[in-house]
This record gives structure tokens, sequence and C-alpha cells, in this order.
């Protein structure tokens, strides 16, 4: 568990360097993945050393707060100079606890315990939903700030992240360390300021972004010994850096951040200076696409839309002169075609005072400031009667694949890590330890309900809501997407049902509608944001109606944001349950082709469909990741190995 300390004086911006794999190594760490030791083996070895921090704990249980005080500093001088060892990794987390207790009134249990011991192992605890991982990240956090380490604490978004740092300050504080959230409105100089801190609460995003700006900054000094050199040459000013390298990291609901979001790579753009854009152009092509065929034109294909010979025939036709060269003719309808036929309004942006704004379809909110690039950004402007932006080019651009290895201490944890445990150990090198939950679960999961179209969907789940809602439970309607939550709040108002709303235009409400929901005979309709980080606390008049209600409308792109929604309602032993409600029209369906989507029970066609998606999903981010090796060498900007 000994952690490497690393010069300060030399590496004051460390991070690990990263090597193409060799030709052997791809299927060596392929056939690991499928060969390791059982995960009761793992716990079995972090249970041993649970009553060591029993005993700690029963021994700073009768210490005053100055002699706690003293406790904690003599372990910090311990940890700065003989690094983290298993002894005092025990002594760390049994303060922490103690400390937590003292300040918060919660004492760690074994199971978060566990957790803790799990990721300070460099692993990824699975816990079930409910379970405290914000609290149990303060254990390994926390233990390695102690020891003079800078942590990183990421997260989905921008409210997990001031929320988490929020409630955890008077923990660290109490330690004597320093505290800070990293969030999207904050300026150069208070990003700075934060990431100066010991703890670091922020999101993927945001961290990536701050990463790629500094690289700007370094360019060929990226290699701390070369930033050195440079430093003392009076070429780099750290005052002109945010970050302070890459150094120990806890990534909070990690499949989500590691896989989910990591099929594109996250790239930072700047203007682009050229001259105004060519809108009769842009109305040309969208135009022309209008025209085009499916199937005759043009196909889809995981995402990509590919022209035809008949399709470029029909192009060649209808170009004007201002479409000279072939490759230049084919890339603008294409760009038409994806602003016309795959990215849909209210699924995968919405329109705000004027605006188009991409819609995160893993988390459901806003990505502010996020634009498309390579012109797709202006085409959809244009089609939506925006005042098209200003055209940006691409100055960095990182996968998460490579970003997160790059720390010399990863680890992360979530709800739902099981089914893509053989990806995360490939890709990241992480083991998965599944552990078991502080109380038995009391969920009931109902059948599953199957209709023919989307109307008689929203008329059963209203029908269904307005039942629950009368019984006095609580009542969380989970839908795919924002225009389905739309939809679906037009047949609650019909049906005289009062309900909250809680999507992509009302994000910055969620504390408050969380904070509502589970009041007796509240209902909430949410987009997935429902499903990641958010604790929904019932009184007691709902608990003893049966507890929370959630209501799937429809399977999500993976099985494990379907278990995360699900996961919203019987948490820590309270009474709850879950049902699933499909149609014939649910978006899933696409993915299969002929004969599988019409034979067979409607549920088992969806489940087949998402494990198709699951799988595509996988092979793009396994294409993406080749893709970027291989481009290493050629873009300095995207992580040359060093």
């Amino acid at each position: 568990m000994a952690l490497l300390k690393l010069p300060a004086d030399v590496l004051a911006r460390p991070e690990r360097a990263l090597l193409p794999p060799s030709s052997l190594e791809r299927p060596w760490h392929w056939l690991r993945s499928r060969l390791h030791r059982p995960v009761a083996l793992r716990r079995l070895g972090m249970r041993a050393q649970l009553p060591g921090i029993h005993r700690h704990a029963a021994r700073l249980a009768a210490l005053d707060a100055d002699a706690l005080r003293a406790d904690g500093e003599a372990l910090r001088h311990q940890l700065a100079r003989r690094g983290i060892t298993p002894s005092l990794a025990r002594h760390a987390f049994a303060l922490v606890r103690e400390i937590s207790r003292r300040e918060l009134g919660m004492a760690h249990h074994d199971v978060q315990l566990l957790g803790g011991l799990a990721m300070l192992d460099g692993r990824i605890a699975e816990m079930h939903t409910g379970e405290g991982k914000t609290l149990t990240a303060t254990l390994p956090a926390a233990t390695a700030a102690l020891a003079g380490i800078p942590v990183h604490v990421i997260t989905v978004n921008d409210y997990l992240a001031a929320r988490d740092a929020e409630l955890m300050t008077p923990v660290y504080r109490a330690m004597g360390l320093s505290v800070a959230a990293v969030v999207h409105e904050m300026p150069p100089g208070e990003r700075r300021a934060a990431y100066a801190s010991d703890v670091v609460y922020c999101t993927n995003k945001e961290l990536v972004f701050d990463y790629l700006r500094d690289t700007q900054q370094l360019g060929r000094n990226r290699h701390p010994l070369h930033a050195h050199a440079a430093r003392l040459a009076g070429t780099l000013s750290d005052t002109r850096l945010l970050l302070r390298g890459l150094h120990f990291a806890i990534v909070d609901e990690a499949d989500s951040v590691m896989l989910d979001e990591a099929r594109t790579p996250l790239i930072l753009s700047g203007p682009s200076g050229s001259e105004a854009i060519d809108l009769a152009l842009l109305d040309e092509a969208l135009a022309m696409a209008g025209e085009f065929e499916e199937d005759r034109h043009f196909v889809r294909e995981s995402g990509h839309i590919h022209l035809t010979e008949r399709g470029r025939q029909r192009l060649t036709e209808l170009a004007s002169s201002g479409w000279a060269g072939r490759s230049r003719r084919e890339w603008l309808i294409q760009q038409a075609l994806l602003a016309r036929h795959h990215f849909h309004r209210d699924r995968h942006y919405l329109v705000r005072d004027g605006k188009v704004q991409i819609i995160d379809e893993h988390t459901g909110r806003v990505m502010a400031d996020r634009s498309w690039e390579k012109g797709l950004q202006q085409m959809i402007e244009r089609l939506e009667g925006c005042e098209p932006s200003e055209p940006n080019v691409t100055l960095a651009r990182l996968t998460y694949q490579r970003f997160f290895r790059r720390y010399h201490h990863l680890s992360g944890m979530t709800g739902t890590a099981r089914e893509v445990r053989q990806e995360l150990w490939q890709t990241y090198r992480l083991r998965v330890v599944a552990i078991p939950p502080h109380r038995p679960s009391r969920r009931q999961y109902w059948p599953t309900v199957a209709v023919g179209r989307a109307e008689e969907k929203w008329r059963w789940i209203s029908k269904r809501v307005k039942d629950m809602s009368d019984q006095g439970r609580a009542v969380l309607v989970a839908t795919v997407s924002l225009a389905d939550s739309e939809a679906l709040s037009r047949w609650l108002d019909e049906a005289g049902v009062v309900h909250a709303m809680l999507n992509a235009r009302q994000d910055a409400d969620e504390a408050a509608t969380v904070a509502l929901a589970g009041r007796a005979g509240a209902v909430t309709v949410a987009t997935s944001m429902a499903g990641r980080g958010t604790d929904i606390s019932l009184d007691e008049a709902v608990k003893s109606a049966g507890g929370l209600h959630v209501i799937v409308a429809g399977h999500h792109d993976a099985s494990r944001v379907d278990r995360q929604i699900a996961g919203r309602c019987a948490r820590q032993g309270d009474p709850g349950s879950v049902e699933f409600v499909v149609c014939d029209e649910d978006e899933l369906l696409d993915e299969l082709d002929g004969w599988q989507r019409r034979l067979g029970p409607l549920a088992s066609r969806l489940k087949l469909a998402q494990r198709k998606r699951e799988a595509r999903h996988a092979r793009d981010r396994a294409r993406l990741l080749a893709a970027d090796w291989q481009e290493g060498e050629q873009l300095g900007f995207s992580g040359k190995a060093e």
C-alpha cells in the first residue's frame, strides 16, 4: 500500500509517463482481465485490517479535542516521513472516522472502511447505492493529503462537486487540511487558488480542460525536468499554470466518467480568426440534405452517416461552384445530414436564449460553453434559426483513457462496475472490488410493463403515478431524454398530477427538487441525471406507505444506468420498489435489424438491443484508444509519449 514519495524540488508538476502498449501487452492484459484473484480473497485481506482501525478508533475516542489534534499532527509528520504504510493508513482511517463522528455526527461503518481501503490500494470500490460514497471518499483523500500528496476527487457535475466539498469541509479542516471545489464559472485566478488546496473536488470535464490549458502554457516543457530547466531559464512561470500535477485521484461514479463519457475525446478550441461564415453555403448544404433519402442516398452506421454511391452522384448533380473539390462536397453534406438526421432537439441539445446548447447524453445536463467541431455547431444553429457562432479551431485534444492513466495513483468508486470490470482493467489497469451492503436491501422489482405506442406508455405511467401518489408514496419517473420528460409532464398536467421536473432546463434547481422528492405524495419526473449522486431522503409517512416508487420509462444505453436509477429507491434498508415501462417505439430498438426487431417479447428485444449498444460503445472506446496511440507521435498536445 506504500505510495511513491515524489521529490518536490524537481517533480513540481508530476504525472505518470505513458508508453504505447507493445504487441504482446494487449493480449497479456486481455488475459489478465479474465484471470484474477476472486473478489472474496481481496475483501478478506481488507477485512483483516478492520480490527486495527477499530483499536485506533477506541483510543482516539477517549481523547479530548487538543489531544486529538496533537495526535493528528504527529500522524502527519510520520506520513510525510515514511509514506503511506499499512499501519499508518489504519491510524489515519481511525482519525478520519473519529473526526467525522465529532464534526458531522457520522462515523464510518465497516462497509465504508472497506471501500476506503480498496481505493487507497488503487482499486475501484463497487458500493451499493445509498452506502455513503461521499463520506467514504474522505478516508483515502484525507490519508493522502496528510501525507502531503495533492488529491483530486472527481465527479460528474458541478452540483455534486460543490455539494460534496461543502459537506465534507468540516472533516478536512479539523485535520488542518484545505479543501476547495472547482466549478465551471470560476475565473483562472480562483481556479489556481482552488487547485492549490490539499483536497480538490472537481468535475472530469473541468479538470481535463484545465490540464489541456496547462499543456498549452508548457508547450514542449511538459516533462518535469524540462519544466524545471525552463523555470531556471525564466521562460516558464508557475503562476500561469492551474494544476500542480496529477498525483492522487479518486473518481466518483467511475464507470460513468471513465467509460460512458470516454467515447469522444475532449477538445480544447479557440477562435479561428478566419473570415465570416459563408451562410449561403450552410443554407445550401442544409437544403440539399433535406432532399437526400436514407438508405438510398446515405446510410447510418454506429452514429456516423455515410454517402452511398447514388448519394455521391446526387451530390455532384446538385452542388454549386462553391463546393469545389469532392472531399469538401462530401464533408459539407455529411455535416448537414448529421445536423438534420442524427442530432435531435431536446435530446442532444436544447435552444435557450437564442443559442444551441449541447445536452450531455450521459448526465442529462447542459454542457455550458461546449460546442461541436468542424462546422457542425454552425449547421445546427442555422437549422434552428439561431445566430451562427464563430467557428473554432482545435488547440488540443485528449482522451479520458490516456488522461486518467497519467495519475500516479488512480482509484474510484461507483454503484455499478461489475458489468465492465474487464474493460476497466484493460483500459486503466484498475481492479473492481465489490463491497457488501451495510444493510440488506428491501428493494422490490415489479414486472416490466410493455405497451405498443408512446402515447400508451405515457397514459399508463400517468395512471400509475396518480395511484402511487394517492397511496402516500413518493414517485420518481426517470425518462431517457429531455423530450420524453416533457411529453410525460404534459400527460401528468392533463391528469391533474402536481409534479416537479428535473432535466437540462431545470438543472439549476436540482438541490431543491431532490430535497422535496421524498415527501408523501411527491412526484418527480427526471432524466438520467436522477441516477447519479443524488440521495432522496424519505419522510416517515413515505416509509410507512412503502417507500419511494421508481418508474423507469424505457431502458437506457447501458444496463448500469438502469441499475443506478433503480438504486434511487430502497437505500440503506428503506422500503421501495421499481418497475420498467417500455414500448415498441423506444429509440433503443433502432439497434436491431430485420427479424430481431419484430420477433419475441418486447422486454427481451430491448435487452438484446441494450447489449448490442453496450458492445458498440465498448468497440468505439477501444477504437478511440487505439487511434489515440497512433496519433500520439504526431500530435504532441494529445499526449505524446514521454
